[in-house]
């Protein structure tokens, strides 16, 4: 009878285990709930020559697939920019996708990295790949890294060896109206 038992807590804890989802996954889960949503955001790292001071600073999560997941951020009237998440291998890849005004791809597009690992349920982290070391080769010690929780998303960069870091905080507790389709987007 105990040989019983103890087989069938073991087969529960592993039924229990495989269950859990990895942290990326829950994270791709979390981001994914605000699908078509939009949030403002303000600048956590405010300088005196910062451009993106005094503009009004939106994200709009706008393609959610099982793979994908698109966020135009927007600054000001400026809808040049998306940030683009893939899962990729089991890890999460993030890219900046950058257009002109006419929909055209910017000089320097497509910079980022993939996750090194599953990260954690709430932050996920992306050193610079090896695609952007190519195209600038000044944010190859780049480390991007976006947190997402009940109340706030934030995207972050830092450059490693640098003062340099940046930081916008998005409130996800209020919804706003979004600016429209980011530049190349419109479709």
């Amino acid at each position: 009878m105990r040989y019983l038992s103890f087989i069938a807590v073991f087969f529960l804890s592993i039924s229990l285990f495989a269950q859990e989802a990895p942290s990326n996954q829950i994270f791709w889960k979390t981001l994914q709930l605000h699908c078509g949503k939009a949030y403002e955001g303000e600048i956590m790292t405010p300088s005196e020559n910062d451009p993106f001071i005094g503009k009004r600073l939106v994200m709009h999560v706008v393609g959610c697939g099982e793979d994908f997941i698109h966020i135009p951020f927007f600054v000001g009237d400026d809808k040049s920019r998306t940030w683009v998440l893939t899962m990729q291998d089991g890890l999460i890849k993030l890219k900046h996708d950058h257009r002109h005004e006419d929909g055209s791809e910017d000089e320097i597009t497509q910079y980022g990295g993939i996750a090194s690992n599953t990260g954690m349920a709430s932050i996920q982290y992306f050193p610079a790949d090896q695609e952007t070391a190519d195209l600038i080769p000044y944010a190859a010690n780049n480390v991007w890294w976006i947190t997402v929780d009940d109340v706030s998303f934030t995207y972050n960069l830092r450059r490693i060896g640098s003062d340099r870091y940046f930081s916008v905080k998005f409130d996800m507790t209020k919804e706003v109206d979004s600016p429209g389709p980011a530049w190349g987007w419109e479709n």
